[in-house]
């Protein structure tokens, strides 16, 4: 599976139902995301997909090379109330196992992150909740310039039913322009 044949670009309304299958993949795995397998629906994709697509903040991977398929994806959406309209949150991204390890989720953020710094003037933060035992992506997120902000303890039950910490993490646009 080669790199050479994703291409990263906006979602579209009709990338929900690869989109669907693709966290239905990931969810099968315990612990890789809040929602398990049976958690994820048809309407809970479709719901972010729909918000995320209203702020043009969805991205998806997909490999040229098996029909168009969609391999990974990221949105995330502003918040309410009008106070927050700086904020993109609810951050996600999920890449399919068979490609996980290969700088797919990477490129996906870059990509996210670009489209913010170069078009998005009207986002300050970008936030996401990552748990604590998840280092490597951790890791990543730190080597695209977020921060942790804090703990919050016990929050999340992983997979072996013990109770972690989830960390809020930001990323502020360097090109923050405040509405006038």
């Amino acid at each position: 599976m080669s790199n050479e044949n994703l291409i990263y670009r906006k979602a579209t309304v009709k990338d929900t139902n690869d989109i669907f299958r693709l966290y239905k993949a990931q969810g099968k795995i315990p612990g890789t995301l809040a929602r398990d397998e049976a958690e994820i629906t048809k309407k809970y994709v479709e719901a972010f997909t729909l918000q995320s697509l209203k702020n043009s903040t969805q991205f998806v991977a997909v490999n040229l090379m098996q029909n168009n398929l969609v391999v990974g994806e990221i949105h995330g959406y502003k918040l309410e109330p009008k106070s927050f309209n700086h904020v993109l949150s609810n951050l996600s991204v999920v890449v399919h196992p068979a490609y996980q390890g290969k700088g797919v989720g990477k490129r996906l953020f870059e990509t996210f992150l670009q489209n913010i710094t170069q078009n998005r003037a009207d986002i300050l933060r970008v936030e996401l909740i990552v748990r604590e035992s998840n280092a490597k992506a951790i890791k990543l997120y730190e080597s695209l310039g977020f921060k942790a902000e804090g703990r919050f303890e016990r929050r999340i039950r992983s997979a072996d039913n013990q109770l972690e910490a989830d960390i809020p993490m930001a990323w502020f646009n360097p090109k923050f322009r405040r509405a006038e």
